[in-house]
């Protein structure tokens, strides 16, 4: 049996991660406590930081169903389909706006790094949430500064 054919619907590549792992967005948490809970389902992201940090991690463990499941409606696409070729290497928050438990709105201003086929890349980007239907999802996010990301 292939590596792929053993991957859930959804995953193009899973990276070796385990539940003991420390978890790729950047917190003291191992994976399986931090955002593999919230990729499993357990739990629920309780602020907007905390589901983009999660989200980030779903990019690094290629898992599009949670991509698109904590992905507004209103935006969301039909599908998505990872780049395999993209290594996402590291995580900074820059600056977050409201998105606790008080707040229906929230914005992360977040700077993600990654190889792409050896070359080295950022996304900067300030992401928008909303509370839906009881949880954070994800709406959209504005690209900051392209030009100082390329490389």
């Amino acid at each position: 049996m292939s590596r792929r054919s053993r991957l859930r619907p959804g995953r193009t590549r899973t990276p070796e991660l385990t539940a003991e792992s420390p978890c790729p967005c950047g917190l003291p948490e191992p994976y399986g406590k931090c955002c593999g809970r919230f990729h499993s389902g357990e739990s629920a992201a309780p602020t907007a930081e905390t589901l983009m940090r999660s989200r980030y991690s779903a990019f690094v463990v290629r898992d599009a169903a949670y991509l698109l499941r904590t992905w507004h409606p209103r935006t969301r696409p039909e599908r998505l389909e990872l780049d395999p070729g993209i290594h996402w290497t590291g995580l900074e928050i820059e600056d977050t706006e409201d998105g606790t438990a008080f707040h229906t709105t929230g914005t992360v201003t977040f700077r993600a790094r990654f190889r792409r086929h050896g070359k080295r890349g950022a996304l900067h980007e300030r992401s928008s949430f909303e509370r839906h239907e009881g949880s954070w999802v994800y709406v959209d996010g504005v690209f900051l500064n392209p030009a100082d990301d390329a490389g």
